[in-house]
């Protein structure tokens, strides 16, 4: 199975769930599971044939939470539209810009990334202890969740479909230059290339190298630069000719 870049179509509130179905199955048995399932031997119950496509699960968990009133969806919907359109990536994009523009900043960054983004307002939950790595021309760093889908909303928004896949999941850990390249992302031999395992504990954010002819840009400008992917570790920073 390959890695697909491409975002799937879900409904806003749908996505929440997803990552929440996500993050419950894989953390099922280990004590911290959102929503965990038990086995029983009579599987005659309506509620044991649920669609085998995980969109269609998601969207009968999301009708048996709300037809029993433990679910809003207009809440929901403001969360989805909170992290997805009002956050985003946004926010990373304007930490990697000011890293970039800012020696000092970015010296504080590395050392302890939660304290910085924290000061610029930007955390909450999943987003409780931040570790941000530089991308050099030695080394390039990428992110994954080998568990489930840990990743840092307040800086990145909601997590796209294809971080929360098996096949992701599985293959950057084993082969991370072939998953690169399937993102359009091929590196120099010689330069290594670290794989981080974001976890409920901690999340990372990628710091991708500054793209050349952006000397004199301003930190708003150069935050136009800065992709979701780029701070995942599949993409680069754009060119300044890219961004318009």
């Amino acid at each position: 199975m390959q890695v697909c870049p491409a975002g799937q179509g879900r409904s806003s509130t749908s996505s929440l769930l997803q990552a929440l179905w996500t993050k419950g199955a894989g953390q099922a048995g280990q004590g911290g599971g959102t929503i965990s399932f038990m086995p029983h031997d009579d599987h005659d119950h309506p509620h044991a044939l649920l669609p085998p496509e995980p969109a269609l699960r998601v969207k009968a968990l999301e009708t048996i939470l709300t037809r029993k009133g433990l679910v809003d969806p207009a809440a929901l919907d403001e969360i989805i539209d909170t992290y997805q359109n009002r956050i985003g990536p946004k926010n990373g994009a304007q930490v990697v810009a000011q890293a970039w523009s800012d020696p000092d900043f970015k010296s504080r960054l590395l050392d302890d990334a939660t304290s910085v983004v924290a000061d610029m307002g930007f955390y909450g939950r999943q987003g409780e202890h931040i570790v941000a790595v530089e991308n050099t021309p030695e080394l390039h760093n990428m992110v994954v969740c080998t568990l489930c889908s840990c990743y840092p909303w307040p800086l990145l928004g909601i997590p796209p479909g294809w971080y929360k896949s098996d096949a992701y999941r599985a293959r950057t850990v084993r082969e991370p230059r072939k998953v690169l390249a399937e993102f359009g992302v091929t590196l120099p031999e010689d330069t290594a290339v670290r794989v981080w395992d974001s976890t409920a504990e901690v999340r990372y954010l990628v710091l991708p190298m500054r793209p050349e002819g952006t000397e004199d840009l301003e930190v708003e400008q150069l935050a136009r630069l800065v992709t979701r992917d780029s701070m995942i570790g599949t993409g680069l920073a754009l060119a300044p000719e890219q961004s318009t």
